[in-house]
């Protein structure tokens, strides 16, 4: 049965010199809609079917069409995706536009998921203008970037008689196989091997060439083993028979970062329109909307442009980029998420304190007045989340629970910083703090940390507790702190951490403070008139000195007179200059 349930007959002269060669598998009533759209306007049309499609659909489709005598039916093969049937049904199909229409001068292979998108004048006329160039993305493996999770070089080199999909352990174990072996197929002379997409628009004298080859056996027998040998036949032949190639398909065709074709619905007829290109695909079988629009018979032609996809490959990068990464802040909730692809820790900047709220009183009102920001004290006290303003539930339904808060710290913060947005969130940290959060803030660039080394410190020294209480206390402390200033000043940090120690940040408070309040809120720029009220010092140096006389020695805090007055604005040493 060479052409199926078709009408007989020629074509009839004056008829179009675009002809289309469809394959099709699914969706079988749109793919007599697109072709009947074209047959209707002059163009002749194969259409083969997959084999494996119900023969029931494949009687009702024919019934569908038989009224049009430009419209045939191919031999079918089973098709299966990577293997040689696509091929083979493509060389039947155009066989046989080539001999029951001999006027057609080019020869456009498309799905039947593939739909127009400009009046089929256009695309005529178009081809018409350039009646001896050939349409194929044909690239050599060498400049091949879009394979995912292929082969380029190798498909041609090693053979692959097992299906990819159907029998996956074998094919791996295969090329494993030939790998170890060293297997390397000889390729037939003046053949250089090219990758493309499988849809083109080729001339009559190109493809029937390829065609007619009398080296035609030694090729397909050789790319019958070649792995996804549709994207790579008719690239390669072409190179030897074509006089004038233009490597890119007039047929608008995404792939998404898996190599997986975009599917475009109703919601992309815009998007469509602006790519300018004369076929799209793949298109969802019930978008009514897309099938309504540009199959119309009065559907308004757009501005004759260019065929020009790259117009919306940005918008396609976007998806790609907004899939794989995700937004900021957001983390995949699957069964197994891939962390590595995280698209930043955090959804905003944010800053941590550690020190401040030790060392001055009412630190949290101040820096919310001069910087406009939420400042919450220690969200990570061992006593339970200090949210600003006392709350007990805050945004987002977070709890001030320190057991769920610890149940998974990272996603409360995440969480706080999510629900926030637009608002820059500040709180409080100390050694007394839960330490398991630290190394994830350290490697947040969102994340600013300032810290006041050894002001953990101070409350000690106004507590009534027993001195030998305090030495031990501040021992701990200050271990902890030491480990988290390892980790902080790490070469992987991504945080913007400043360090400064007690001794130094009392000498002189406003210069931090106002780089700490400027980096907060940019935009206000006024100059620091008052710092909050420093908590009372006196003989905070002859408490450092009982503490190294009980056998402690503290590192953290800097150079404090023992038994002295602490140093302050008012007696600093000054600082040197040069003089030009």
């Amino acid at each position: 049965m060479s052409t199926g349930k078709s009408s007989p007959g020629k074509s009839s002269p004056g008829q179009n010199s675009l002809g289309f060669v469809m394959l099709c598998h699914t969706a079988l009533h749109r793919a007599a809609q697109v072709a009947r759209y074209w047959a209707e306007r002059g163009c002749p049309v194969v259409i083969h079917v997959d084999r494996s499609t119900p023969d029931a659909k494949f009687d009702i489709l024919c019934d569908q069409l038989k009224d049009l005598e430009n419209i045939r039916f191919s031999p079918r093969h089973i098709c299966e995706w990577g293997t040689w049937g696509i091929v083979a049904a493509t060389q039947e199909a155009s066989e046989l536009m080539l001999k029951d229409f001999p006027e057609v001068r080019h020869v456009c292979l498309v799905s039947g998921s593939c739909l127009p998108l400009r009046p089929i004048e256009e695309f005529r006329d178009y081809l018409d203008a350039r009646p001896r160039t050939d349409f194929i993305e044909s690239v050599t493996t060498a400049d091949v970037g879009w394979t995912v999770g292929g082969l380029n070089a190798e498909r041609f080199t090693l053979r692959f008689p097992f299906s990819w999909r159907k029998n996956r352990w074998l094919f791996d174990t295969y090329v494993e196989l030939q790998r170890r072996l060293k297997v390397r197929r000889r390729m037939p002379l003046s053949l250089v091997p090219h990758l493309g997409s499988q849809w083109w628009c080729l001339t009559r004298q190109t493809l029937s060439a390829i065609l007619e080859s009398p080296d035609r056996a030694s090729y397909d027998t050789y790319f019958r083993r070649v792995w996804i040998p549709d994207e790579s036949y008719f690239q390669s032949l072409v190179r030897l028979f074509s006089t004038s190639v233009e490597s890119r398909s007039l047929t608008l065709s995404k792939f998404d970062f898996q190599g997986k074709p975009h599917v475009f619905y109703d919601d992309h007829l815009q998007l469509l329109r602006r790519s300018d290109c004369f076929i799209a695909r793949k298109i969802w079988p019930r978008a009514n909307r897309l099938y309504n629009t540009f199959l119309h018979p009065d559907a308004a032609s757009q501005p004759r442009a260019e065929p020009n996809p790259g117009k919306i490959d940005r918008l396609f990068a976007k998806a790609v980029e907004r899939r794989t990464m995700g937004r900021a802040g957001l983390y995949m909730q699957s069964r197994f998420p891939n962390r590595e692809q995280a698209n930043g820790r955090t959804a905003a900047a944010y800053s941590v304190f550690e020190g401040f709220a030790e060392l001055f009183e009412d630190f949290d009102t101040w820096l919310s007045r001069v910087s406009g920001t939420r400042v919450h004290g220690h969200l990570f006290a061992p006593e339970g989340v200090e949210f600003a303003g006392g709350e007990v539930i805050y945004n987002g339904s977070l709890s001030n629970s320190a057991r769920l808060r610890d149940y998974n710290p990272r996603s409360f913060l995440t969480s706080l910083i999510w629900n926030t947005r637009g608002e820059r969130q500040c709180f409080q940290f100390s050694p007394r703090d839960s330490q398991k959060i630290i190394p994830f803030i350290a490697g947040d660039p969102h994340a600013q940390i300032s810290v006041v080394s050894g002001a953990f410190s101070v409350p000690l020294f106004h507590s009534n507790l027993n001195f030998s209480e305090i030495r031990a206390e501040a021992a701990r402390l200050q271990r902890i702190e030491a480990e988290m200033l390892t980790l902080l000043r790490a070469p992987d940090v991504k945080a913007r951490v400043r360090v400064w120690n007690l001794a130094e940040f009392v000498e002189n408070p406003m210069e931090p403070l106002q780089m700490i309040v400027d980096e907060i809120s940019p935009r206000s720029l006024r100059r620091l008139t008052e710092v909050p009220r420093l908590r009372d010092l006196t003989g905070f140096g002859q408490f450092l000195q009982n503490l190294r006389n009980q056998g402690m020695k503290p590192e953290l805090m800097g150079d404090f007179p023992a038994g002295g007055e602490i140093p302050g604005p008012g007696n600093r040493r000054p600082r040197p200059y040069l003089v030009k």
